[in-house]
C-alpha cells in the first residue's frame, strides 16, 4: 500500500489561506458590528489619566471618556454634538461636545443668527467628523475669530483643525491638543484601492487646509502612526513648533 504525503510547503500555503480567511471575515463582522476589534499584540499605551512628558505621548483614547492628561476621568461625558454656549456678555462662545455629521453647518449658522457677533471660541472637544471640522474652522476663519482653550479642556481628533482655524489660538499648559488617524469616506466596507483613495485623498485635504491656516502640516506624521483607539498628546515645543501658539 502506498502511502501518498502532502507536500509541507502546500500544508502551510493552505494554513495561512485559511487564517487570511478568517482575518477578513473578522474584520468584515467588526465593519458590520462597528465594534468588534482584534487584540493588540504589543503593548497598549498608558491611559489618558497618566500625565504625558516628551517623548512618553501616546494614550489610550475613547472619546466618551478624554480627560486632560493627568486629570480623573470627568463625571459626565461630553455632549454627543457640538452645543453653543454664548459666555462673557456675548463675546465668546463655547463650543463643547463630540463633531457630529452636520456639526458644521449647523453651528456656522448659529453663530451667524447670535445677537452680537463673538469674538472667539473656546473649545472642549473630543473629536468627531473631519469634513465639518474643517468646515466649521473655514467658517470661524472668514468671521476672524480666535480659537482658545481652558485649563482642563481637550481638543482632540478632528477638534485641532477648528482649533489651527483661530486667527489668533491660546493654549494654556493644562489644556490638551492631541491628534491620530482618521477615517474618511462614509462606509469602511470598501475594496481595498477605493479605501486606499480616499483616505489619501482626506489626507490631502487635511494637510492643504492646514497649510491655508498657517499651521505645519508635519503636524500630521503623529497622526499618520496613531491609530484612531489612540491619541497622540502635543507637548508645549511641538505646539510652538508647528505653529498652534506663537513661538517664545
Amino acid at each position: 500500500m502506498t502511502t501518498v504525503r502532502r507536500n509541507p510547503v502546500a500544508r502551510i500555503l493552505m494554513g495561512v489561506l485559511i487564517f487570511q480567511l478568517g482575518l477578513g471575515m473578522l474584520l468584515f463582522w467588526g465593519d458590520l458590528r462597528d465594534g468588534l476589534s482584534l487584540p493588540g499584540f504589543g503593548p497598549r499605551a498608558p491611559s489618558l489619566t497618566e500625565p504625558i512628558r516628551p517623548g512618553d505621548q501616546t494614550r489610550r483614547y475613547r472619546p466618551d471618556r478624554a480627560p486632560a492628561p493627568g486629570r480623573p476621568m470627568p463625571s459626565t461625558p461630553l455632549p454627543d454634538r457640538l452645543v453653543l454656549t454664548a459666555i462673557e456678555a456675548g463675546k465668546t462662545i463655547l463650543l463643547e461636545g463630540t463633531i457630529s455629521e452636520g456639526d458644521g453647518a449647523r453651528i456656522a449658522r448659529q453663530i451667524e443668527e447670535l445677537d452680537q457677533a463673538p469674538e472667539g471660541v473656546i473649545l472642549n472637544s473630543p473629536g468627531g467628523s473631519v469634513r465639518d471640522a474643517l468646515e466649521l474652522g473655514r467658517s470661524l476663519r472668514a468671521a476672524g475669530l480666535t480659537t482658545a482653550m481652558r485649563d482642563g479642556d481637550i481638543c482632540y481628533s478632528a477638534c485641532p483643525y477648528v482649533l489651527a482655524a483661530g486667527v489668533s489660538r491660546d493654549i494654556p499648559e493644562g489644556g490638551s491638543v492631541g491628534v491620530h488617524q482618521h477615517y474618511f469616506g462614509e462606509s469602511t466596507i470598501l475594496p481595498a484601492f477605493v479605501a486606499v483613495e480616499n483616505i489619501q485623498r482626506g489626507q490631502g485635504e487635511v494637510m492643504g487646509y492646514l497649510q491655508e491656516m498657517g499651521i505645519d502640516p508635519l503636524v500630521m506624521r503623529h497622526a499618520l502612526v496613531t491609530p484612531p483607539d489612540e491619541i497622540y498628546v502635543l507637548v508645549p515645543e511641538e505646539l510652538r513648533a508647528y505653529g498652534f501658539i506663537d513661538a517664545e
